[in-house]
């Protein structure tokens, strides 16, 4: 009973020592309102459906940019809303902000994009720890780490600075134009990008028996690669999870599930995991942001585990 209650209970995964150039101030009535570096952003957020604990005249006091996302379904986000950026004070078309663990630091570059995002997602800092003490503790020279729906590409920079081969795939070019600037301002080299369906990638690396110590995923609920091809979490995860076992070297190893699928509770990707990974012992829970007015905000599930 007690294993029961640790795996559905939410894991506090917020570390303030390592977060300096990241806030949520406040959080409310769909929207989020969020410090990256010296700049204060208003964002969609379809799981705050509590009351701001600000008044909005102080949303709009202290923020340099809003996002507004017109759209009929207030819950989740869908493909046909419109809306943008709306700017309030002056700010850069890019900027910078830096993260600190131990001795981990990264400088990662920001900017509005037509999605709303900004180049970052702050909870994602807890993986970036687990990386970077995983590949520390293992201490073997040249790790083999695969990235899939790689972003921006924090948590390839982390690996690559932990002295890793990476691989960093991804269905958006911008993407990796961004993540290969990301590299470059850590005085980093030698990602090798790959720019393609992460499905379909997987499928090929599995063929050409080609294997890897560490492999990260990322998947969104939805989406399109390079040709066309589609992705639907709830159709393909379970796909995608067994392959990247004949992927994943016996050890050492580590393993990493993010997703962030409104509705689709962490013993989801549990459930998926510990099916094609019987044998490890696999940590899970929910990713979420410390408020500085008491009302944390859930940004997604997590599944991982390492093998030494």
């Amino acid at each position: 009973m007690i294993g029961f209650f640790l795996y559905l209970y939410p894991v506090n995964l917020y570390h303030p020592s390592s977060w300096t150039d990241y806030e949520l101030l406040d959080s409310g009535e769909f929207e989020k309102l969020e410090r990256f570096g010296k700049y204060v952003l208003i964002r969609p957020e379809p799981q705050a459906i509590w009351e701001r604990s600000l008044p909005y005249p102080d949303w709009k006091r202290m923020a340099h940019a809003h996002f507004n996302r017109e759209q009929s379904d207030k819950f989740r986000f869908t493909d046909d809303a419109k809306g943008g950026w709306k700017r309030l004070k002056d700010m850069p078309e890019n900027w910078q902000v830096q993260y600190r663990y131990n001795d981990l630091q990264l400088v990662l570059r920001l900017a509005l994009t037509s999605f709303g995002h900004v180049g970052v997602f702050p909870e994602q800092g807890n993986n970036w720890n687990f990386i970077h003490d995983t590949l520390a503790a293992w201490k073997k020279e040249k790790p083999r780490v695969l990235n899939l729906f790689a972003y921006t590409g924090a948590a390839s920079v982390v690996a690559r600075r932990a002295g890793a081969e990476v691989t960093h795939c991804d269905a958006s070019r911008p993407g990796l134009n961004w993540a290969n600037q990301n590299m470059q301002l850590n005085g980093l080299d030698n990602i090798r990008w790959v720019y393609e369906d992460a499905f379909k990638f997987v499928k090929r690396e599995q063929k050409r028996g080609n294997k890897y110590h560490g492999i990260i995923m990322d998947p969104p609920p939805y989406g399109r690669g390079p040709e066309g091809e589609k992705w639907t979490l709830q159709e393909q995860l379970n796909e995608l999870v067994k392959m990247s076992r004949d992927l994943l070297e016996a050890k050492p190893s580590f393993f990493i599930l993010s997703m962030y699928a409104v509705g689709l509770s962490s013993m989801v990707g549990l459930n998926v995991v510990k099916t094609h990974f019987p044998e490890a012992s696999v940590d899970s829970g929910e990713f979420y942001l410390k408020s500085k007015q008491g009302r944390d905000l859930p940004m997604g599930t997590f599944v991982r585990f390492a093998i030494s």
